[in-house]
């Protein structure tokens, strides 16, 4: 099933030096960008991390440093590269967990403030977990009745996940054939932070959405330990949480 597109939607996939979303880099990325007319345009790009990158993550994707030396770094991908998402919603496979917060902390260290808030965001894999839990290589087969040819080469596992989600979609009958629709069925709606550390709740106050404070306001938990604020600031969190919490921070400090 072509999908029916209002505005352009741009699948993703991420090869990293490792899984931490605030500590680790980008080493090859691939976008797809389908029109609505159905046409694609592709980009896939080996980058320079900057960093080392583990034994353990070379033996998943088969990059190694020799392999991006004479790349360019993120930071000089960056701008070109999210112009070129403009006006673009977005897709990925295990996105909304991974690479949408892992893309935007590349970008906040690359000097421009990405804001994802206003795309639809669809997690191919939160369809394929709400209705065949599986992996990527099983769900390309399940759905498509192909064998994942170079599975963990970004392009390879992008175009699967655009195969699979067109099959989902003549699958289930009950999937709307629309970005805004799989969107809400994909996305954690009442997230704040890309990690999802915090959440609004059914009464809209931003909350934690972790640790010993999960479930409090946030307000109310900097106002009585105003140390967990300094806790997180210097803490292995993301950029974008610490933002988010700066800005809820101030605006409770003026009683916005």
């Amino acid at each position: 099933m072509q999908l029916n597109l209002k505005r352009p939607l741009l699948f993703f996939d991420i090869e990293s030096t490792g899984l931490n979303v605030a500590t680790d880099r980008i080493v090859e990325i691939s976008m797809i960008k389908v029109l609505p007319d159905g046409t694609r345009q592709v980009k896939t790009r080996r980058v320079n991390p900057t960093i080392h990158i583990p034994e353990e993550a070379t033996a998943v994707h088969g990059i190694t440093d020799d392999d991006v030396k004479d790349e360019p770094t993120f930071a000089q991908l960056a701008k070109s590269m999210y112009q070129w998402m403009a006006g673009c919603d977005i897709a990925g496979y295990n996105s909304i967990s991974y690479d949408i917060p892992l893309l935007a902390e590349e970008f906040l260290r690359a000097g421009i403030q990405p804001d994802f808030h206003d795309r639809d965001l669809v997690d191919v894999q939160v369809i394929f977990y709400k209705k065949e839990p599986r992996t990527l290589s099983a769900a390309y087969q399940f759905y498509c009745d192909k064998n994942l040819e170079d599975a963990h080469a970004a392009e390879a596992d992008t175009t699967a996940t655009l195969e699979v989600l067109e099959a989902q979609l003549d699958r289930y009958p009950d999937l709307e054939n629309n970005v805004d629709f799989l969107s809400k069925f994909t996305m954690r709606q009442n997230m704040l932070d890309y990690a999802g550390r915090m959440v609004l709740n059914e009464k809209g106050v931003p909350i934690f959405n972790f640790g010993k404070h999960k479930g409090r306001a946030v307000s109310e938990v900097l106002a009585t330990e105003p140390s967990y604020y300094t806790w997180i600031q210097n803490g292995d969190f993301t950029q974008d949480t610490k933002n988010i919490l700066t800005k809820i921070y101030l605006e409770s400090k003026s009683g916005k």
